[in-house]
């Protein structure tokens, strides 16, 4: 119990000093965040949609059940890149209304 009650104090009193501490990197990890966002989730919903136009054309020269589970597949991969899409696109905005004080950090990205 006693070296319980120690290791908390050490991890309390180590979180204290860390978040006192200043963030400078703060600014540049979410612009970089933002610019990764922007830079990987567009090509990736576009390979979605082409995979999704050949999981159908697959599926239409299988049987009836195969073509049924394609179908399935192929909406499951636009539903992806629909949201992929909708993430890139809000993603920046989101990022200000989190981070008010880097509008200037963000919106280079």
């Amino acid at each position: 119990m006693n070296k319980v009650f120690v290791v908390f104090a050490i991890v309390l009193v180590a979180g204290i000093l860390f978040a006192q501490s200043p963030l400078s990197g703060v600014s540049s990890a979410i612009t970089d965040l933002c610019k990764g966002v922007k830079g990987l989730l567009p090509v990736a919903a576009m390979l979605m949609i082409v995979l999704a136009g050949v999981i159908y054309a697959a599926g239409q020269i299988m049987g009836a059940e195969t073509r049924a589970r394609a179908n399935v597949w192929a909406t499951a991969c636009l539903t992806g890149a629909l949201i992929a899409v909708l993430i890139a696109v809000i993603a920046p905005e989101v990022m200000k209304a989190i981070y008010p004080d880097l509008q200037s950090g963000i919106s280079t990205c």
